[in-house]
Formats: structure tokens, sequence, C-alpha cells
């Protein structure tokens, strides 16, 4: 069974102890410091590569589920037969197996991506391959402020690697209340979206009566890829870029960002006032 909730420590594979020349007034002792692991991952779709990413070493069963729905090569995890992962001398290699109907519309819309951490776009050629998601229609109940203020609470306690080398993203799924059901860590934020999704998905949990956290900006990305998951709410702890207000809007998706546990900006949709948390 996938694991849906974030271990205590970070996984061994996903830190490396190094030992740095720290400078102050002057040069000091060598000290140890522990820096998150980014490898490379290739993922690929029977035998045909799809694409390399930069990406923590771990959760990635989760991450190419969630990455081949928000890629749109999958409408739902049923469709993914099977998923394996190796080490190789020079990165992991993940291996998918489609079903059969889905890998020859895969075989349809191949693009040919690559490298991708920071940039959740690279590779698409012209303004028409932007990717574009179905429009939020479930009516999502908005979430109040104080779940917002929850989850940010309780957001340092899901975050193991970024304890130890405050370098890596996360992503979070909430409740209503703002407890955190789920939580995924990575180098790349894209990845840490992914890897939540997947891990969802593998769960059997939509995005019903919740929200989406993350810790990095909301881009336009960020918000095609909740609104693909059919998240109603996302949450970012940095600002949003004008392309995501846009999007959001368009997609009906509610943006709050710029979170913190005493304030937070909504750029777009509604919250609920704190008195309808008590209503029956």
């Amino acid at each position: 069974m996938p694991r849906n909730n974030s271990p205590a420590q970070p996984p061994a594979t996903c830190a490396v102890q190094v030992e740095p020349l720290r400078f102050d007034a002057g040069p000091q002792p060598l000290a140890t410091a522990e820096v998150p692991v980014e490898m490379p991952v290739n993922v690929v779709y029977g035998t045909l590569p799809y694409a390399v990413m930069m990406a923590s070493p771990a959760d990635l069963e989760d991450f190419v589920a969630g990455f081949s729905l928000t890629e749109g090569i999958i409408t739902g995890v049923e469709e993914i037969r099977e998923i394996r992962v190796a080490q190789q001398d020079d990165g992991i290699l993940v291996s998918v197996e489609l079903a059969p109907g889905r890998f020859r519309e895969h075989l349809a819309r191949r693009r040919n991506l690559s490298g991708r951490t920071s940039c959740g776009l690279c590779g698409v050629e012209t303004l028409a391959d932007l990717p574009v998601a179905e429009l939020v229609s479930r009516g999502s109940t908005p979430i109040t402020p104080s779940a917002i203020r929850a989850s940010l609470a309780a957001l340092e306690g899901h975050q193991p690697l970024h304890r130890l080398t405050h370098a890596v993203h996360a992503a979070a799924w909430c409740d209503s209340t703002g407890a955190i059901l789920a939580a995924r860590e990575d180098v790349g934020r894209h990845n840490a979206l992914d890897k939540l999704i997947g891990a969802r998905l593998r769960a059997g949990k939509d995005a019903e009566g919740g929200f989406i956290l993350v810790t990095s900006r909301a881009s336009f990305e960020m918000v095609e890829k909740a609104a693909i998951f059919g998240a109603g709410t996302l949450v970012s702890v940095s600002a949003p870029t004008s392309l995501a207000i846009e999007r959001a809007r368009r997609l009906g998706l509610t943006l709050v960002s710029i979170a913190r546990s005493d304030a937070a900006m909504l750029f777009v949709g509604t919250l609920a006032h704190e008195r309808e948390a008590h209503t029956s």
C-alpha cells in the first residue's frame, strides 16, 4: 500500500553530508552540512523515453503517477499497469507500463521533453501546446482562513527533508479544517506537487473536501496541475504570478498566496466566513 503520510525522518537516500568551509569574520574550521540529493530521473513509457527530470530520489512511484496525470498521458491511475524503479550508474530509470489503449494514445501525442526542474513548460514548442486543464466544475466548498492557518502551523512537521537541508519544496493535501492528510517533498516544486497528486491517486483519494498547500510561489504550472487533479483551492506560501492569477480565474480555482500564520492574500475566488465552519 502506498505511503500516505510523511515519515518523522527523511529517506536516507535523499540527503548527503558534506564538509564546506565556513566564512564569517574569517575562515572557520570545517563543519558538516546536510544537502539534498538531486538525481536525474529518466521517465520511460513502454520502451520510449519521455522526460529526464531532476528530482529527489524518493516517492518516485507517486511522482510518476502524478506526472502522468498532469502531463495528460493518463486520465486516471487505473490506466497505469505497472511502475518499475531501477537505480543506474548515472541516475534512476522509471519504467511505466500503460494500458494498451492509453499507450497508443500516448504515442499519438508524444512530446519531446528534457531536463525539467524549475520550468514546467520546457519542450513546449508553440502557444497552442500549452497544457489546458478542464474547468473546475465541482463547485468546491470555500475553505476558512482558520483552516489555512492550521495547515501552515502543521506543515513543518511534514517536512523532514526541509528541516534537515533547508533546500527543498513541499506540497500538502489538507482537509477542510487544515489538517494535513498527505505531504511530499522534492528539490523541484513541480515534482513535489506531482508526488502529492500521485500519492492521493494511488491511495484512491480524490480532491473533494480539501485544498492544496505548497511552499513555493504559485505559477501557471502549479495552478494547472492543481486544477487537473480537481482541487478547488490552491494555497501558496510565496506570491503568485500574473498568469497564475489569470489561469486560476479562468478555471474557477480559488488562489490564496503569500500565506503566513497571521495573514494571507486572496487573489482569486472566495473564502468561507469562520462562522460557516460551525454550521451543521
